[in-house]
């Protein structure tokens, strides 16, 4: 296994110890947030050492972004036992992740890698945001809900980003055959 891959695996790991401590300590306690951070880091480095050093592999073209997917729903839905986003906006997010992740196993099944967009790596960024100024409990610190804004413009470049993916990979479908 290569660093890359490592680095992708250890935000697998880190995904239990991450949960374990937002039910422990809840939000506006720094340790979730310290290991959601590092989590987040992780796909920052896993993806510039695999295009850098040319370490880009089949595990990592797999495991990079469904690591990302269980990092996200994991922390939306520890948030929406905390009373801290609502629900329907994390199904929004599970059913684009469910979505793509259907795409991309029908484009594996024909040989096809599908690459990230830009509007998906924009709400990954903006989602992973939102998340940490949720879990340090920013509304209370700053006075507004600088937190909660930016977590409502990440479920708009969540419906975007599917938008996106479906318009530009639609003949992965194979609408002729179904």
């Amino acid at each position: 296994m290569n660093i890359a891959n490592k680095f992708t695996t250890l935000r697998v790991i880190l995904i239990p110890f991450f949960v374990a401590s937002l039910l422990i300590f809840k939000t506006d306690n720094y340790i979730p947030a310290l290991i959601f951070i590092i989590s987040a880091i992780t796909d920052f480095i896993d993806g510039q050492l695999a295009r850098r050093k040319n370490l880009v592999t089949t595990f990592g073209k797999f495991m990079d972004p469904l690591a990302d997917k269980m990092l996200s729903c994991s922390a939306l839905i520890v948030l929406v036992q905390l009373g801290k986003v609502p629900a329907w906006s994390v199904v929004i997010v599970v059913l684009r992740e469910l979505t793509i992740s259907g795409f991309r196993i029908l484009a594996a099944s024909n040989g096809v890698t599908l690459a990230a967009s830009y509007w998906g790596k924009s709400k990954t960024m903006t989602q992973f945001i939102a998340i940490v100024l949720i879990l340090i409990n920013t509304a209370d610190k700053l006075g507004f809900a600088l937190d909660m804004y930016l977590y409502y413009i990440s479920i708009v470049l969540t419906v975007i980003s599917l938008c996106d993916y479906i318009f530009k990979n639609v003949n992965v479908l194979d609408l002729k055959n179904i």
